[in-house]
């Protein structure tokens, strides 16, 4: 796994990007926390930027938990505060319940759950699955047709998604073997792994923080994750939908902030 690190000493934060983007969406984010004296490691999930994409390698939820450990062990961070965005916020889910040794806080950011695993927008993309195959067979190649609309559709405003930002996330996913790549990934993402998490048996501390504007998860999953999780606070942002780190990073690093602080003092 492809880990950036940022500062030293303090908290160690984990940061976990979502589908169909990579280590570059905690760029406001993770300089921030580690001038408060935290360390923040952004990750890039495996298959994803700059990870590591075995042909024969597993990219769901359970085993990215899986490789996350690992990490964790290479890196010699035996707890941290795991924060995740999209299915990056199931990885979290997942390790949390399955090595809680690793994980002292929780924090979830428009995190599909539940019945809605996989999300709206890998489910269309599942299904246009054969389609897309049938053109790369044809010499169309290039993964902005698939890509390009989970990007916008995953802001509120249009400018916090502008052609250069798409271009940056679409780099790994270049040619043939990226748009495969892509579409493995995709369907890697299934409700399997989901249903094997006990979220009642979750006990680290949780944040659920939820853009309002998301249009690939319904809202009410962000209620029953705080119904589910016995201890867990929501927090609800307006006019931002589910890349939070784009829309308002500022103020995602002073909840987040804010939450290391109030637990710590409890």
């Amino acid at each position: 796994m492809h880990v950036e690190r940022y500062g030293h000493g303090g908290t160690p934060v984990i940061l976990l990007h979502g589908f169909g983007t990579c280590t570059f969406l905690w760029r406001g984010v993770a300089p921030a926390l580690s001038a408060a004296g935290h360390t923040a490691y952004a990750v890039d999930l495996f298959g994803y930027g700059e990870s590591d994409r075995p042909y024969d390698a597993s990219f769901g939820i359970s085993s990215q938990a899986d490789y996350l450990d690992a990490a964790m062990t290479a890196l010699r961070v035996q707890k941290a505060i795991v924060v995740g965005v999209d299915i990056g916020g199931d990885v979290a889910l997942a390790l949390a319940a399955t090595r809680p040794d690793r994980v002292e806080k929780l924090v979830l950011i428009n995190t599909p759950a539940f019945e809605q695993v996989p999300a709206k927008d890998i489910i269309q993309m599942q299904r246009r699955t054969a389609k897309f195959a049938f053109r790369l067979t044809r010499g169309v190649l290039g993964a902005a047709p698939l890509l390009e609309g989970v990007l916008r559709g995953s802001v509120a405003n249009p400018d916090h998604m502008p052609m250069r930002l798409i271009a940056r996330y679409l780099a790994p996913f270049v040619g043939r073997d990226g748009v495969n790549h892509l579409l493995a990934l995709a369907s890697s993402v299934t409700t399997a792994d989901m249903e094997e998490i006990e979220f009642s048996s979750i006990l680290a501390p949780s944040l659920v923080i939820w853009g309002e504007e998301d249009h690939w998860i319904d809202s009410k999953i962000a209620d029953k994750l705080i119904n589910e999780l016995p201890d867990s606070r929501l927090v609800r942002l307006a006019g931002v939908a589910r890349l939070v780190p784009e829309e308002n990073a500022e103020y995602l690093v002073e909840l987040l902030l804010e939450f290391m602080r109030r637990r710590a003092a409890a």
